[in-house]
């Protein structure tokens, strides 16, 4: 048994194959994201900053594919950093998870240091509402050494095939529910409620509904051209897509 109480690998893999439902490209956008940092670093041991990380996923990927490479795990959410505490334990001492809101910039004072190679996140920041995603875009830049670079993959409509984009989505979500039917992996909620009949976890259940059900903001996904313009607007040096799925793209930043 975990010291963190419960299994942090079969929640892991649970929480995997959940998100998979949703995201069948997922470890495509991960690849795009590692891709991106390998070529930043120049096979030097980067040093990663896990955006609202969740139970780990990035983190554990980077761990992996970079030998010497050391990850900063940030999340508010009690459940999902219980989680990656558990599955990172065995990385020895190359992964740090801090508690910090992006909801304000008070974030940037729970960082260990502020000369990361990457800032990665993915299917995290849609909950932020326009006007805090655009000061984020801004203070990430504060934790990025010169020339490294910020990359999120999430939700962003492609402005050229609104129609096509749409049609492939449809396609996407009868997919997820028939695999859902059939039991090949748990829904959103599902998930969420064997987290609440854990009895390590569903107190931290508990907490994450105090912390998120009245400062949540509704998911919000602009197209791929807002989040190049807003990176654009908040001063990196370059702007682009590094990665394109059916709904969903991978925007880098270079940090001057």
């Amino acid at each position: 048994m975990s010291p963190y109480g419960t299994e942090p690998a079969a929640w892991q893999e649970s929480w995997d194959r959940q998100q998979e439902a949703y995201l069948p490209d997922r470890e495509e956008r991960f690849a795009a994201l590692l891709d991106t940092v390998d070529a930043v670093t120049a096979g030097h041991p980067p040093r990663v900053l896990d955006l609202a990380g969740g139970t780990g996923s990035i983190s554990l990927r980077v761990l992996r594919r970079f030998p010497g490479a050391s990850t900063t795990l940030l999340d508010l959410d009690p459940v999902l950093r219980r989680l990656a505490a558990g599955s990172l334990e065995a990385a020895g001492g190359r992964a740090t998870v801090v508690t910090a809101d992006l909801r304000t910039a008070d974030w940037l004072a729970a960082l260990p240091h502020r000369d990361f190679d990457a800032v990665l996140t993915a299917t995290a920041l849609h909950w932020l509402d326009p006007s805090r995603l655009t000061e984020l875009y801004r203070e990430i830049r504060e934790a990025l050494r010169p020339g490294g670079v910020f990359v999120n993959a999430d939700h962003m409509p492609d402005d050229g095939l609104p129609g096509l984009s749409a049609r492939l989505g449809e396609r996407a979500d009868a997919v997820r529910r028939a695999r859902h039917a059939a039991g090949a992996a748990l829904s959103w909620e599902g998930w969420w409620d064997r987290v609440a009949a854990d009895p390590v976890l569903g107190p931290l259940a508990v907490e994450r509904e105090r912390l998120f059900t009245k400062h949540h903001s509704s998911e919000w996904t602009p197209p791929v051209s807002w989040h190049v313009a807003a990176l654009r607007a908040a001063g990196y040096a370059e702007v682009g897509l590094v990665w394109r799925g059916a709904r969903d793209a991978a925007v880098a930043a270079v940090n001057p």
